[in-house]
C-alpha cells in the first residue's frame, strides 16, 4: 500500500517557519522550485529543534549566506506568499538574494580561521608525509631488536649510506619547515611567495644558533648578540618553530601588498621586495619571532601537559569525538598542530593526534562494511564495501558521509568503537613520529617499539565497529533489511509496482553525482538525473500536472499511482524567469505518459553558465519500499529509469518510525 500523506496548509507553515525563524530575524527572502531561501540576522537564535521536528519540512542546510529552507514543488511558492505577506518583508530574486547574502553576512571566525590553517598546510602535507614515512624507514634500518638483536645496519654494515641518506631526506622538510610555511602562507596572505620562502631562509640560516638548541645556548648564557641601532638581537634560528613564521608572512605579505598599492610602477619592481624584507626582517629578529617563540612553546607545552595530564580518559573523549569534528572540518586545523609535536619530536615524544584519527577512520570504516553484510539494497552494498575499505585505508569521507551518517547508528556505534580503543593508545602512550594514511597502514609512521600496542588497539577499534553495528542493524534496522528488488536484465520486475520514465533523452547519472546538495543528498528524494542532448520534455506518467511555474524550469505530476515526481530542468534556472524555455502544459492539467510539456534551449542555458542536468526525484519516497535507478547508461525520452516498489505491511511500521 502507498502511505497517503496530509494536505499541506500553505498559511500555517508559514506562520510556523517564521515562529521559527524570528519575525525580527529575517531579512529577506527568495524561493526556487523546492526552497525557501531565507537571509537572517543571526542563525543560532532559530528553533532549528522546531524545524527539525516539523512533518512540514525536509529539510534545511545553511550555505554561502543563506539559509534554505526545503518544503518542496507545489508547496514552496503558497508558503512563499504567506510569508512575504505576513512578514511584509520585500520579495527578492535568488540572485538578489545571494548579493544581499555574501555583503550582509560575516563568515564564522572560527571556521575562517580553520580554513586559513588548512589552505596553508594541506599543501604542505606531501611533503610532511614523504619526510615522516622516510623517517619510519631509517628507524626500521637502524633500530635495534626489530629483526633481532642487531639492527639491519649493525647486520649489514654496507646499509649505512643507505640509511645516512635516507635519514638526510628525511630531516629536510622538518628542519627547514620555516621556508615551507614562509613559502606557503605569504601565499594565501596575498604575498609573493618567493618572497615568504627568503625570510624563511632567514630564519634557519646556518650562522644561527640552531632553533632545536636556542634554549639551552640561552640558559648557559652564551647567546651571541647584533646590535641593531642599540637593541641587542639575539642571533636565534627557529628551527621546529611554525607559530612565528606563520605570523612573519602575515605581516610580509601585508607590507608588500600596502607598498604595492602606493609604489609608483617604475620603482615598484625593485623597491617593493626590498622595503618588504628588510622591514619584515628586522620585526622578525627583533620583536616577533622571540615574542612568537615564547607563545609557540607555550602552546606545545601545554598541549603536551593535557595529553599527559589527562592520560587515557583524553585519548577516550578525543577519540569518540573526533569523527564529529571531521564533520564540522575542524580536523583541517590539525595539522598545524601535529607539524609543531613532531618538530620538537625530542620534547614531545611524537604525535597523539594521527594514532587517535587511525581508530576513528578504522571504526568508520568497519562499522561502514558491516553494513555491506546486513544490507539487501544493492546499491547500498556497492557503496558500503568500496567506502569502508577506503575508510580502513585513512579515506573516511565516502563512508561518513555516504553511509554512517545517513543510517545514523552506524556513525554513533563507531564513536563508541574508537573511544574505547583510544583508550589503549592512551595506555600504552602511542606516538606517531610522522604523518601518513591514518588507518590500518598507518603503523608504517609509528616507531617500531609501538606496533604492538598499535595493532592491538586498531583491531579492538576493527572489531567493535563492525560488531556493534551488525548487531544493532541485524535487530533494529527494519529498514536496512528491507526486501531486495529483483532485478533481470537491468529491468526490475515482478515487484516493481510503478515505473518512471525519461523526461528528456542524454546520459542517465546517479542523484549523487548533481552539482547540488539537495538533489545529491536526496534530501527531497531518491530518483535519477540526466546529462540532456534534446531540449524536449516529454511526461514521465499519466498524472495531473501539480507543478508549472511561469519560470518553466520545473514541473510536479502526481502520477494515478499515486507517486509525486518532480522534473527539474537544470541548477538554479529559476534566476532566468523562463528565459530560454518554453511550456505547453499549465497547473491542474491532465497530461499522459510522452505528452510534451515544453522545451528549453540547451545551448543558450550553457552559454549563460548554467549546468543543464535535468532532475527526476520521487518526492514522496518515502512512501515506498524502494525507489531504484535503473542500470542504464544512454536513454531516450519515454525509457523507463526509475522502478518503484510499494510498502508491504511488513515494512509499514518500519518507515512510519524514521
Amino acid at each position: 500500500m502507498i502511505l497517503e500523506g496530509n494536505n499541506m496548509n500553505h498559511e500555517q507553515v508559514a506562520d510556523r517557519v517564521i515562529q521559527y525563524i524570528g519575525r525580527d530575524n529575517l531579512i529577506a527572502a527568495a524561493h526556487c522550485a523546492t526552497r525557501l531561501r531565507l537571509v537572517v540576522k543571526d542563525e543560532k537564535k532559530i528553533d532549528q529543534t522546531g524545524l527539525d521536528n516539523d512533518a512540514d519540512v525536509k529539510g534545511t542546510f545553511s550555505i554561502n549566506g543563506q539559509y534554505q529552507i526545503i518544503i518542496g514543488p507545489g508547496d514552496v511558492d503558497k508558503v512563499y506568499d504567506f510569508l512575504i505577506q505576513k512578514t511584509g518583508l520585500k520579495g527578492v530574486t535568488p540572485d538578489d538574494l545571494k548579493n544581499l547574502a555574501s555583503n550582509g553576512k560575516k563568515t564564522n571566525p572560527i571556521m575562517a580561521f580553520v580554513k586559513v590553517l588548512s589552505d596553508i598546510f594541506v599543501p604542505l602535507i606531501p611533503a610532511l608525509v614523504a619526510g615522516g614515512l622516510l623517517m619510519a624507514l631509517n628507524n626500521v634500518l637502524t633500530s635495534p631488536n626489530l629483526f633481532g638483536s642487531l639492527s639491519v645496519v649493525q647486520m649489514y654494515p654496507g646499509m649505512k649510506g643507505v640509511a645516512e641518506l635516507i635519514n638526510l631526506l628525511a630531516s629536510a622538510p622538518f628542519a627547514f619547515m620555516p621556508v615551507l610555511i614562509g613559502f606557503s602562507a605569504t601565499k594565501r596572505f596575498g604575498g609573493n611567495p618567493y618572497l615568504g620562502a627568503a625570510i624563511g631562509m632567514a630564519m634557519v640560516m646556518p650562522a644561527l644558533v640552531n632553533g632545536y638548541d636556542v634554549a639551552n645556548v640561552m640558559a648557559a648564557g652564551k647567546m651571541t648578540y647584533w646590535n641593531v641601532f642599540g637593541i641587542k638581537v639575539a642571533q636565534a634560528g627557529y628551527q621546529g618553530q611554525v607559530l612565528p613564521v606563520l605570523v612573519v608572512a602575515w605581516i610580509l605579505a601585508n607590507i608588500e601588498k600596502w607598498l604595492h598599492k602606493r609604489m609608483p610602477a617604475t620603482l615598484d619592481f625593485i623597491f617593493t621586495p626590498l622595503i618588504a624584507v628588510i622591514i619584515t626582517g628586522l620585526l622578525t629578529f627583533i620583536g616577533v619571532g622571540p615574542i612568537m617563540r615564547i607563545v609557540s612553546d607555550g602552546l606545545t607545552n601545554g598541549i603536551v601537559w593535557l595529553y599527559n595530564t589527562t592520560g587515557f580518559i583524553g585519548t577516550a573523549v578525543f577519540g569518540t569525538f573526533y569523527s564529529p569534528i571531521v564533520i564540522t572540518g575542524l580536523h583541517q586545523s590539525f595539522p598545524a598542530i601535529e607539524t609543531q609535536l613532531l618538530t620538537n619530536i625530542a620534547k614531545t615524544g611524537g604525535d597523539f593526534f594521527f594514532p587517535i584519527a587511525s581508530m576513528a577512520n578504522a571504526a568508520q570504516g568497519a562499522a561502514c562494511l558491516a553494513i555491506f553484510f546486513i544490507s539487501k539494497d544493492e546499491k547500498q552494498k556497492g557503496l558500503a564495501s568500496s567506502a569502508g575499505l577506503s575508510a580502513l585505508l585513512g579515506i573516511t569521507e565516502p563512508a561518513i558521509f555516504g553511509v554512517n551518517l545517513k543510517l545514523r547508528y552506524p556513525f554513533i556505534c563507531a564513536m563508541i568503537a574508537s573511544g574505547i580503543a583510544c583508550i589503549f593508545i592512551g595506555i600504552f602512550h602511542v606516538l606517531s613520529s610522522a604523518m601518513g594514511a591514518a588507518g590500518i597502514i598507518g603503523f608504517i609512521s609509528f616507531p617500531p617499539k609501538y606496533y604492538l600496542p598499535f595493532f592491538i588497539s586498531i583491531a579492538i577499534s576493527i572489531a567493535l565497529g563492525f560488531i556493534l553495528t551488525y548487531v544493532y542493524g541485524m535487530k533494529f534496522d527494519k529498514v536496512t533489511t528491507a526486501k531486495p528488488v529483483v532485478k533481470n536484465d537491468d529491468k526490475i520486475i515482478d515487484v516493481a509496482d510503478e515505473m518512471i520514465a525519461a523526461p528528456v533523452s542524454g546520459e542517465l547519472i546517479n542523484l549523487s553525482d548533481v552539482n547540488d546538495q539537495v538533489f545529491s543528498a536526496e534530501i527531497m528524494g531518491k530518483g535519477a538525473a540526466i546529462k540532456p542532448n534534446d531540449g524536449k520534455v516529454y511526461a514521465v506518467a499519466d498524472g495531473t500536472l501539480t507543478v508549472a511555474y511561469e519560470t518553466k524550469h520545473a514541473y510536479g505530476i502526481k502520477t494515478t499511482d499515486g507517486a509525486e515526481i518532480l522534473i527539474h530542468l537544470g541548477l538554479d534556472t529559476v534566476n532566468l524567469k523562463g528565459q530560454y524555455f518554453t511550456t505547453n502544459v499549465k497547473q491542474g492539467d491532465q497530461v499522459k505518459k510522452g505528452d510534451l510539456l515544453g522545451t528549453f534551449d540547451i545551448a543558450k542555458l550553457k552559454e549563460a553558465g548554467y549546468d543543464t542536468t535535468v532532475m527526476v526525484v520521487v518526492t514522496n519516497t518515502m512512501s515506498y519500499g524502494d525507489v531504484d535507478k535503473l542500470n542504464k547508461d544512454k536513454i531516450k525520452a519515454g525509457d523507463d529509469i526509475v522502478a518503484l516498489t510499494e510498502l508491504t505491511p511488513d515494512y509499514s511500521a518500519a518507515a512510519a518510525n524514521i
